[in-house]
């Protein structure tokens, strides 16, 4: 195999912490080449947010930021001290990229559009060599340290220091199928293996497909394993001992339910499935979490005095979305064509019971391909965060979803790759 030229620092991967790697080694004056297999740099960046690209998490208390991370987070505190999410806030603006705060601290480019992040970092980059369409089958080594990166052409490029961006198996079709995974594999690195961790849910009731498009604000939902039928009053009070509560923002798709809440649910609904089963976890909707059973009565008494004369199914769509209304009716039992002032004191019993407690039944996770972030990648314990190098290599750094990080949707996932592709190349 033909070497070709050396360089100072050799990044492979073109998505947001390699883009951030390889500006801030360049701007020491350090000669850099960017290896991307794609045709353009940054593709995952661009659909991130539905387009909008959730840039950070507007919680600038780090151990607060860090401890939505879980068992992760106590790695990245000599990562964070050098690049944090006021950093990520300077960064931006300071090349003239104006920020907006929105729910749940999510933070996105003021004008919503992605390019807008993708231009930053590449007007950041200037002066970088950059190679799309580069195919790469792994590293070169002698001893403890990594002499080139092998291309699939035969020939193997050098360069005195490396960095792994290649991201994790989230999205494939953006080109990040866990090539990295396999090539440190081969050269000795612990990588725990990849599984989708914050994904939509499939649920098997189809009237969902006809709420495609709604969303449910402030909507508590508890998850649980369903109790088989016969169970033993210890099975069902040992489910209901594991059932998880979260009040949130949830998205009705044509397959089931997304949305911020439930794709941070995901992880927990996938374990439940797997000891009860396919189609064994029922996630229950309460769509006036702030009304108990008395309230809700209060308000529904209210609304129907005030709608008296109307018919039902126009009175109803005054306080959940019209989409939704057929369906709290079939559920209730409860004719469309009814008149307000004809409802039963026991049909509106039932209508609360329906309101505050919407079953659905949850029937798989979906795969890869439509996952936010996926878990697993090269093990934490063999990074040095201060600096994002290999314990084993000292000469090879990572940055981004390649590391085993767990986090939660709404820009961690993001700042994680501001923050460790800052430290890669700024310590080199």
């Amino acid at each position: 195999m033909a070497n070709k030229e050396k360089y100072d620092v050799l990044i492979i991967g073109g998505g947001p912490a390699g883009m951030m790697s390889a500006g801030i080694a360049k701007n020491k004056g350090l000669s850099v080449l960017l290896l991307e297999k794609n045709t353009e740099l940054a593709k995952k960046l661009m659909i991130t947010g539905g387009g909008r690209c959730n840039l950070t998490n507007a919680e600038f208390d780090v151990h607060a930021f860090l401890g939505k991370l879980k068992n992760s987070g106590k790695y990245l505190f000599s990562t964070f001290a050098k690049f944090d999410v006021k950093a990520t806030f300077y960064f931006f603006e300071k090349r003239n990229m104006k920020i907006k705060i929105e729910h749940g601290k999510r933070a996105f480019p003021e004008n919503d559009r992605a390019s807008s992040v993708r231009y930053v970092l590449m007007k950041n980059m200037e002066g970088v060599e950059v190679r799309t369409g580069v195919s790469v089958s792994g590293f070169a080594k002698e001893g403890n340290e990594i002499t080139g990166v092998k291309l699939s052409d035969g020939t193997v490029v050098s360069a005195k220091h490396y960095i792994l961006a290649t991201g994790g198996t989230s999205h494939p079709e953006t080109g990040s199928t866990g090539d990295g995974y396999a090539w440190l594999r081969e050269i000795g690195h612990t990588v725990i293996l990849p599984k989708p961790s914050l994904v939509p849910v499939a649920t098997k009731e189809l009237w969902v497909k006809d709420l495609q498009g709604v969303t449910l604000e402030n909507v508590k939902v508890t998850v649980k394993i369903k109790a088989k039928k016969g169970a033993s009053e210890k099975i069902v009070k040992e489910n209901n001992a594991k059932k998880i509560v979260r009040i949130g923002r949830l998205l009705f798709t044509h397959f089931g339910v997304s949305g911020p809440m439930i794709i941070n649910l995901s992880k927990q609904i996938g374990d439940l499935l797997k000891k009860g089963g396919k189609g064994s976890v029922e996630m229950s909707l309460d769509l006036f979490p702030a009304f108990d059973h008395g309230k809700m009565n209060e308000k529904l008494l209210a609304l129907f005095e005030e709608n008296k004369n109307r018919l039902f199914k126009n009175c109803i769509s005054e306080i959940i979305p019209g989409a939704l209304a057929p369906i709290v009716m079939k559920m209730a039992d409860m004719h469309p064509e009814t008149f307000v002032h004809s409802v039963s004191r026991d049909e509106r019993i039932l209508l609360i019971k329906v309101l505050k407690g919407l079953k659905i039944t949850a029937d798989h996770l979906l795969g890869p391909e439509k996952a936010i972030v996926s878990s697993g990648g090269v093990s934490c314990d063999e990074v040095d965060f201060r600096t994002m190098k290999s314990k084993i290599f000292p000469n090879l750094s990572f940055a981004g979803d390649i590391l085993n990080i767990d986090r939660p949707s709404g820009g961690y996932s993001l700042q994680i790759c501001w923050s460790t592709g800052f430290v890669a190349g700024d310590s080199i």
